[in-house]
């Protein structure tokens, strides 16, 4: 019997992802259904159960999420608190009725302690309160790892979990007010390039990254992400959670970050930095070495060329891009 792999959020950045390694990959043994907003209301749990009843699952990558940048976090604590729950509990309860032999949910390194020692790994996600810029979300994604032990412990379920580190890539939301570091960074530097009506040469023009660019961020590239979760899925028989990530070695500062999309941009003004805006958490150092021990052969993207691809995709698709 074909595997049916239903993924939530399948058409938002992650999602678009794995569809592309998918479709790539073109395996004959499983069916992949990509859902989005348009296809259910995940906090709805009559319209989530539609969605199961329609498409029949045996496997599921959990994908959807309520999601936006640090500002929009800031503001709205309680309501990615209360949406995610709902999303969450719909998605692993109506697996359980449906008996999917194995859900794989996504996390984030938001799930993680604000005070620390670093770097942190798997076993430390319960160790303390997470920033209080963005707990709301940081609670509701770990309850996902509770709930999947709660289910193994009482039905024997498969639900593990995955914890990315920050992702971007094609087909990422680029919307000023609800986007990630690195779209928010390219949607504002395609804009400084493009839209900036001022008399000022190419080499005057200022680009502002709010807060000191000194906090530090592992990111990884979506295709990178997608290819791992993929595996995750065939290969990982754990409930236990795992750190997809590439190595310490290459988290780099939100200076760098910006330095790196300047130069896909071949942007020849300056950079400057608002130190009134804040800078959220410093660092959220995690370790891989439970990836690299399960899966030692795996080659991470070059992150310039990861940047790079992105931007030229943002450019080629300007105007379909979310934003």
């Amino acid at each position: 019997m074909a595997k049916v792999v239903l993924v939530t959020g399948g058409t938002g950045l992650v999602g678009k992802a794995i569809e592309t390694v998918i479709k790539e990959e073109q395996p004959v043994d499983e069916e992949w259904i990509f859902v989005g907003t348009k296809d259910a209301d995940l906090t709805n749990l009559e319209s989530a159960r539609a969605l199961f009843d329609r498409t029949r699952p045996t496997h599921v990558i959990h994908l959807a999420a309520m999601v936006g940048g640090l500002y929009d976090h800031l503001q709205k604590n309680l309501s990615y608190l209360r949406s995610n729950i709902y999303i969450n509990d719909h998605v692993l309860l109506l697996s359980h009725e449906h008996k999917v032999q194995k859900v794989v949910s996504c996390l984030s390194s938001c799930i993680f302690p604000d005070k620390t020692s670093y770097p942190i790994d798997e076993t430390m996600i319960h160790n303390g309160p997470p920033h209080d810029s963005n707990f709301g979300y940081g609670y509701a994604k770990r309850l996902i790892d509770i709930t999947n032990r709660a289910y193994h412990l009482q039905y024997g379920s498969m639900f593990t979990s995955v914890v990315p580190c920050n992702i971007f890539g094609p087909h990422d939301n680029f919307h000023p007010n609800h986007s990630h570091a690195v779209p928010g960074l390219i949607q504002r530097m395609h804009a400084t390039i493009n839209f900036d009506q001022s008399d000022k040469s190419p080499e005057d023009k200022v680009f502002t990254v709010m807060g000191t660019g000194k906090p530090l961020r592992q990111f990884i590239y979506s295709i990178d992400l997608a290819k791992l979760i993929i595996w995750v899925l065939r290969n990982y028989d754990s409930i236990e959670p795992i750190s997809l990530i590439p190595d310490e070695s290459e988290e780099i500062t939100i200076a760098q970050l910006a330095e790196s999309i300047a130069r896909a941009f071949e942007f020849k003004g300056r950079i400057e930095f608002d130190t009134s805006k804040s800078d959220g958490q410093h660092k959220k150092t995690a370790s891989n070495a439970k990836l690299r021990r399960l899966y030692p052969d795996f080659r991470f993207t070059d992150f310039d060329i990861a940047i790079q691809q992105t931007v030229q995709w943002y450019q080629n698709n300007y105007e379909i891009a979310r934003k």
